[in-house]
């Protein structure tokens, strides 16, 4: 399967989000519970930066996985430039054969991809919950990112060095999203109401 139209699809729905940002959400929690909304935003740009320079045949460990050096009011435009560049790196179809070196070790592009796919859909998923839950989220994309998750993340315990907390329960009429968000540790219940 080519991941890359998952991708796309998955950073569009990323900008329209990062787009609704207002100013004063910015220091809102965010279910990615080290981050902020300002954080979160920061880190979605980066980490696309980071895919871009992969996708170019550099060094993607290099980059810098945040956007600090950009305001809040440059966010949504540094989202969209960074997805772009992204999307035209990636445009080679023997991309997605060739092995290359990403945060979590060194595989075929195409596992790169899907990898940026799950981390841009969750994270996706952490802004939405943070911002309120505005309109509705790409449920297709979800099972994408879950098969993935399921694929390259234990069920067990994962202990402190893996970037996910241990898999949460999945309460009722959780959804895709909702079966996502457990996978990867988070709890799929809106972070305004967890007291």
């Amino acid at each position: 399967m080519d991941p890359r139209p998952a991708f796309e699809r998955a950073t569009v729905q990323a900008a329209r989000l990062v787009a609704e940002v207002r100013p004063g959400q910015y220091e809102d929690p965010t279910p990615c519970t080290e981050f902020d909304v300002r954080r979160l935003v920061s880190h979605l740009i980066g980490a696309t930066r980071r895919f871009a320079v992969l996708g170019e045949g550099g060094d993607a460990l290099a980059v810098e996985p945040f956007a600090d050096e950009l305001g809040d009011q440059a966010f949504a435009a540094g989202y969209e430039d960074a997805r772009q560049s992204a999307l035209k790196a990636w445009q080679d179809d023997a991309r997605l054969d060739d092995e290359v070196t990403v945060p979590w070790g060194r595989v075929p592009g195409r596992a790169a991809v899907a990898g940026y796919v799950m981390e841009t859909v969750a994270h996706s998923w952490d802004l939405w919950d943070a911002l309120g839950r505005p309109g509705t989220l790409d449920p297709e994309l979800a099972a994408i990112a879950l098969g993935t998750a399921r694929q390259v993340l234990p069920e067990g315990p994962r202990g402190p060095q893996a970037p996910f907390a241990d898999v949460t329960p999945v309460p009722e009429g959780s959804g895709p999203y909702g079966e996502l968000a457990a996978w990867l540790g988070r709890e799929p219940v809106d972070v305004r109401n967890r007291g």
